[in-house]
């Protein structure tokens, strides 16, 4: 079917042919079985460093990030954006941001063709929670269905949540407008969603893990069918600091003493079956797996 987008996206084509060199996009492939993930950047997010740590003095702040190898000038944290190519299904793990929410968000689009993904062959879109960078990707810039032929899957929980009447004016107001973007966004796929529990099978092979606490319903999915199993985490792990100490609070987490409660649990589990992972905005392409460090754990990056 030819749209806006698509009409767009030629005539910018041909004017880009053979003028510009195009700089390469950094992805990922990882096997899983029969089966491969592939990772795509949606770019990265710019934030102020108090935002990782609230409460917490500067000094304290910039000594940890300095000794987990974090900058000490910002908060840049990459979004990855998770493909699974299994037999004739081709799943994606988040949308990412889209044209409205950060300038250095929202390249998922541009990054796909390099990726050889046609978002028209995507089947299924399932999604750990309802964030900016994670959701407002569903619709282009002229409003229209990203993935126009795909089935929409979300946790129960974090449907019921965002789609409350109350949950606006309970938020507060600097994240009022995640409420109103998801709320627009969730109406666009009512028609479409099918709502799961956590430890569903949401595709075959690929079960949903609870990693409440970032969001009410935050989900992670652990992928089946390889020798290692591998968990596509969502925000439930964000930085090398969510490693080596887990049971801090962080700002980004709705309910901060559950989100370091299932960062514990999640690493225990991460390490105990030495699984590896892809985090969402650990640094791109987001995939190693969690080693424990004494009495904690270290995020060891794949080579």
């Amino acid at each position: 079917m030819m749209n806006r987008r698509h009409v767009l996206g030629g005539g910018l084509a041909v004017l880009s042919t053979g003028l510009l060199p195009r700089k390469a996009v950094a992805l990922a492939r990882l096997p899983a079985g029969d089966a491969e993930l592939t990772v795509v950047s949606d770019g990265h997010m710019d934030l102020p460093l108090g935002f990782v740590f609230p409460g917490m003095a500067d000094a304290e702040r910039e000594a940890m990030l300095a000794s987990n190898g974090m900058a000490t000038d910002g908060y840049r944290p990459d979004c990855n954006v998770t493909f699974l190519r299994s037999g004739d299904r081709l799943a994606v793990f988040d949308v990412g941001a889209g044209p409205n929410f950060l300038p250095t968000t929202g390249k998922l689009l541009s990054n796909l063709e390099e990726a050889g993904i046609d978002p028209a062959e995507v089947t299924d879109v399932i999604f750990t929670h309802a964030h900016p960078d994670h959701l407002w990707g569903l619709l282009d810039d002229f409003d229209e269905m990203v993935f126009p032929n795909a089935d929409y899957r979300m946790a129960e929980a974090e449907w019921d949540f965002w789609r409350a009447d109350g949950t606006l004016s309970a938020m507060p107001e600097d994240r009022q407008s995640f409420v109103v973007g998801a709320q627009t966004r969730l109406a666009a796929i009512e028609d479409r969603i099918a709502l799961f529990k956590p430890g569903a099978e949401v595709l075959p092979g690929v079960e949903a893990i609870d990693t409440a606490g970032h969001t009410p319903g935050h989900v992670s999915f652990m992928v089946h069918g390889a020798e290692t199993p591998l968990l596509v985490t969502g925000d439930a792990l964000t930085n090398p600091i969510s490693f080596a100490r887990p049971d801090l609070y962080t700002g980004s987490d709705q309910d901060q003493a559950m989100g370091a409660a299932t960062r514990v649990r999640l690493l225990d589990r991460l390490a105990s079956e030495k699984a590896r992972l892809i985090g969402f905005h650990l640094p791109h392409p987001g995939t190693g797996m969690a080693e424990r460090e004494g009495n904690a754990y270290r995020f060891a990056p794949a080579s």
